[in-house]
Formats: C-alpha cells, sequence, structure tokens
C-alpha cells in the first residue's frame, strides 16, 4: 500500500455519489488521527468509508489535530501542527488514517492513510507518539 487518500473522500470532494458523507470542512470540522495495527485490521482506500470500517481492535490510539489550515503553506494544500498521542500502548502500529468525526462512526469519513513516514512501524511503549506533518502540509488537492 502507500500513502493516498481514501476513494471515498476523493468522490466527496468531486461531489460524487457520498452516501452518508457530507463535503469536509477541513479548518472548521473535528479531524483526527488514528493509529492502527494491520496485524488486526490494514485499512483499504479502495473499499473503506468510515472510521466504522476499520476495527475497533486495530485502532491503537486517537487523537485530534489542531491548529487546521488550508492554503497557507500552499494553495490548495491542508495542514496542521504536529499531532501528539500521549502514552500510547498496545499492538505494533503499521499505519494512521486522517478522518472527520461525526460522533458517530458509520458517518465519519476516512480522508487519508499514511503507512510510508518515518517512524512507521512503531511499537508502543508508553510514551507519546508524534505525528511530525512535514513542511509542504499534508496534502495537496
Amino acid at each position: 500500500m502507500a500513502n493516498g487518500a481514501f476513494n471515498n473522500y476523493k468522490n466527496v470532494l468531486w461531489g460524487g455519489n457520498t452516501a452518508n458523507f457530507a463535503m469536509v470542512d477541513f479548518d472548521l470540522d473535528t479531524i483526527k488521527a488514528t493509529l492502527v495495527d494491520h496485524g488486526v485490521d490494514t485499512p483499504a482506500q479502495a473499499t473503506d468509508e468510515d472510521i466504522a470500517d476499520i476495527t475497533a481492535g486495530a485502532r491503537i490510539a486517537t487523537a485530534t489535530l489542531g491548529t487546521k489550515t488550508i492554503g497557507v503553506v500552499a494553495n490548495g494544500t491542508i495542514d496542521a501542527v504536529d499531532t501528539v498521542f500521549a502514552a500510547v500502548s498496545g499492538a505494533s502500529v503499521e499505519s494512521f488514517v486522517v478522518w472527520k468525526d461525526t460522533t458517530v462512526e458509520a458517518t465519519s469519513p476516512l480522508m487519508f492513510q499514511f503507512d510510508t513516514a518515518t517512524g512507521l512501524p512503531v511499537t508502543p511503549n508508553g510514551g507519546d507518539i508524534t505525528i511530525q506533518w512535514n513542511a509542504s502540509g499534508i496534502a495537496d488537492i
């Protein structure tokens, strides 16, 4: 697999059939990142649509993205301050997903998956895990 956007999210961006999903307002909506253990479930960008599609046991830790921006790094680029997962323990983490939290898992769309990043895979040891977003932003759409 490679870093990328989930197909359903790409369809949302272009106004396609989005079933239960509304357009994501990146700077105003609650956007979260979740660390994922592929030994339990490997996210599928082609078919997974919402956070409920990733088995709960595969979700090692979740954190809310803070201070999000659009177009500050470059036109069409989304970015956020580094994301910290506090005191993480559990199984190994092979990727993380970014998603919009609607408070209902079945309507909380998956946006991006990253499995190629500095520090991945990682085995939690009870300490903090920090996602240091690239200086060029999280994604350029």
